[in-house]
């Protein structure tokens, strides 16, 4: 039952995302969990396209390990993490769109739009913060890399910052002229 809901929430979420874009007369077309980078394709009228990363939550938060963003080294011996440094990203302006979708009747569905080097900077900063509070020794599970990404962390900033998709299609040059 679980498998079938999370397949349904980022089913749900992309389809939201595709339809916001198409608000703001954007084509976009999802890739139902098929393209293991990104889950779909926006395009303007100069056939300008770009791929994007959608995460979806029926809560407040989603996962974001934070061995994705950093190189940590686990200490045995002493139980505890060891921070070596932050990973070099290959696809650092990958746009990220976190959708928060409300399950209340006429809810409002929350979007957060940034760059993935952007989320990284936010995943270490909270995480090192975290880590440097307790020692970097986990007390359940020192080998834990789990770290939480919060609507508290994303609205002040990225909460519908759509403007950042349309200004990196406008950044790519035009594949056919209107």
């Amino acid at each position: 039952m679980a498998g079938r809901r999370n397949t349904l929430t980022g089913q749900i979420g992309e389809f939201l995302v595709c339809a916001e874009l198409g608000k703001r007369e954007l084509i976009a077309t999802p890739f139902s969990g098929n393209v293991p980078t990104f889950d779909l394709i926006v395009a303007d009228e100069q056939c300008r396209c770009l791929p994007i990363q959608v995460k979806c939550s029926n809560s407040n938060n989603w996962r974001a390990d934070a061995n994705l963003w950093m190189d940590i080294e686990i200490d045995d011996h002493n139980k505890r993490q060891v921070f070596k440094s932050v990973l070099e990203l290959p696809d650092k302006d990958l746009i990220y769109v976190f959708v928060a979708i409300s399950r209340a009747p006429g809810g409002k569905d929350r979007f957060f739009i940034l760059k993935k080097k952007q989320l990284q900077d936010l995943c270490v900063a909270k995480y090192r913060t975290m880590m440097d509070g307790i020692g970097w020794k986990r007390s359940r599970n020192y080998k834990s890399f789990d770290s939480r990404v919060d609507t508290d962390d994303l609205a002040q900033e990225f909460e519908d910052n759509w403007q950042l998709i349309e200004q990196a299609l406008e950044a790519l040059p035009p594949m056919v002229t209107v």
